[in-house]
């Protein structure tokens, strides 16, 4: 397995281009280009939110992917993503211009068919069939670019959680409820992920965020691009990159486990990586975990203790619904123009403060 690495020092096309070109050599990917190849970007375009914050892939990095791709004869090219909320022309057309996506256009082309396919799984999954946006479900070659990040719920967003966002809409909170648990939620981001399969993922680490990402986190830049075909390995590399234990992840841990990921296996190509590269800081929602070192019969008791709920600041909330509309549980209601949380049925998947644009929602242990 190809694992490529270059160091890009800040977010301009001069410095991405080469680095982009160096990976696509390395990874042989000019083998896979033909001129009537049906090619679908997939970034992370989780709200909208600019290009100078850490929270989606930085437009610079698909725009040089798109120049490469058309250097190389390649003229359908469509970018797809389903980002947080609803799955609609007016709240994808904001999405685009805020995260800088539309100033890519003519050069591609801006997903607006808001349909969805369902495409049926192999027998031995537990997930019997997903519904996955057009765009991905027709496309030839799917280009999985991501955004490297902590995560409040997976502890780790790389390649295999990106995918996700091939859910429509407000169909991805109906897969938290559905799979609320973290080693059920993680086996079915890793059968979706066998399902979509995208032939390359590339990482936007040129700046990173730590703490409570996925959206309300902090900048902890690495300067690095990382390319490979294989996506779940990649995972394991990047994870620890940020001083993360890849096995502590459950997604990489399954994935391990499962034979997809090889770290053992991992060939690094292009730059050394760096001497002075320093720990992300771990969610809210992650610390003060001690029920892995605590006697099998206290457990219940233990994740009781300390499981982890959303906390409202009232006096940021500005009582947009955003929580609520993406809460998977149905626990969060609008009041007087603020949020309001039902502790009971919470299942902590923390969708809520992912989604909230104003950073109003913080986590809370039960003890």
């Amino acid at each position: 397995m190809i694992q490529t690495l270059y160091l890009v020092p800040e977010y301009k096309e001069e410095q991405i281009y080469p680095a982009i070109c160096k990976a696509m050599e390395a990874l042989s990917i000019q083998k896979d280009m033909r001129p009537d190849l049906k090619v679908v970007l997939k970034p992370n375009l989780i709200m909208a939110k600019t290009p100078s914050v850490p929270v989606t892939t930085h437009p610079l990095v698909v725009k040089c992917i798109v120049r490469w791709l058309r250097e190389h004869g390649v003229k359908n090219i469509t970018l797809a993503e389903s980002s947080g909320g609803l799955y609609t022309a007016e709240h994808m057309k904001n999405i685009y211009h805020a995260c800088g996506m539309k100033a890519l256009e003519p050069d591609l082309t801006l997903n607006m068919d808001f349909s969805a396919k369902t495409i049926h799984c192999p027998e031995e999954f537990a997930n019997h069939s997903f519904h996955i946006i057009t765009p991905i479900a027709n496309a030839d070659y799917i280009i999985n670019i991501c955004k490297l990040k902590t995560h409040a719920m997976t502890g780790y967003s790389g390649g295999i959680k990106n995918l996700f966002g091939v859910i429509p809409g407000l169909e991805k909170p109906q897969m938290h409820y559905r799979w609320p648990d973290i080693e059920n939620f993680s086996r079915m981001l890793l059968e979706l992920a066998q399902v979509v399969n995208p032939q390359l993922t590339i990482i936007d680490a040129i700046d990173a965020m730590e703490g409570n990402g996925p959206t309300s986190g902090t900048s902890h830049p690495l300067h690095m691009l990382l390319a490979s075909r294989d996506f779940y390995t990649q995972d394991y590399f990047a994870a620890s990159l940020m001083k993360l234990d890849p096995m502590g992840i459950t997604m990489i841990r399954q994935a391990v486990d499962s034979g997809l990921a090889k770290p053992d296996r991992l060939q690094l190509l292009g730059d050394r990586i760096p001497e002075d590269l320093t720990p992300f800081q771990v969610p809210d929602a992650q610390k003060l975990d001690f029920s892995g070192k605590m006697p099998h019969f206290l457990l219940p008791i233990a994740k009781k203790l300390l499981k982890s709920y959303p906390q409202l600041n009232k006096e940021l909330c500005v009582g947009c619904g955003k929580c609520a509309e993406s809460c998977p549980a149905k626990v969060i209601t609008i009041k007087k123009r603020k949020a309001h949380f039902k502790k009971r049925q919470c299942i902590s998947c923390f969708c809520c403060q992912e989604m909230c644009p104003v950073k109003a929602i913080s986590v809370k242990k039960a003890l």
